[in-house]
């Protein structure tokens, strides 16, 4: 496994890859919109020097990604910034061989060069196999985003 930086020739199969995760996450959302939505400007990601999209690639085909964003923190926090992840994603053919752990591992060093020491990403409470592969490299359960739809 080759693991780089994405550039924006490979954004044909990036955004491929956005609809298969934004399949994946349906059922744990009923609200995602039906169709083709879009959760991320993922071209901006890759040129932007606040962000970084990270690859794992397996004989020329990309089968992982996610990305690091730095952000403002909130006001109330010790830290003025950190990294937030996203578009964290590995082909059902991949999972289980630590391909995520060192997409992570790439951001994290990457963070670092930033001068950024603090890592956040958002992952559904019902995705438990996701919320397991996120404690295993080292991340805590913190804040939970409850929901209310008030249908007429």
């Amino acid at each position: 496994m080759e693991y780089r930086e994405a550039r924006l020739e490979d954004l044909p199969r990036l955004l491929e890859i956005e609809q298969l995760m934004i399949d994946a996450e349906r059922p744990f959302d009923a609200h995602i919109k039906s169709g083709s939505p879009t959760y991320y400007d993922i071209s901006e990601l890759i040129r932007s020097s606040d962000s970084m999209v990270m690859l794992g690639v397996e004989q020329g085909e990309i089968v992982a990604t996610g990305y690091a964003q730095i952000r403002q923190s909130k006001d109330s926090l010790e830290h003025e910034f950190h990294s937030y992840l996203g578009f964290m994603y590995v082909s059902p053919d991949f999972r289980g061989k630590r391909i995520n752990g060192e997409i992570i591992e790439q951001i994290k060093s990457w963070s670092l060069k930033k001068g950024i020491n603090h890592l956040y990403l958002d992952v559904y409470a019902e995705n438990t196999a996701a919320m397991k592969a996120y404690q295993k490299v080292g991340f805590d359960p913190c804040l939970l985003e409850m929901k209310l739809s008030l249908d007429i």
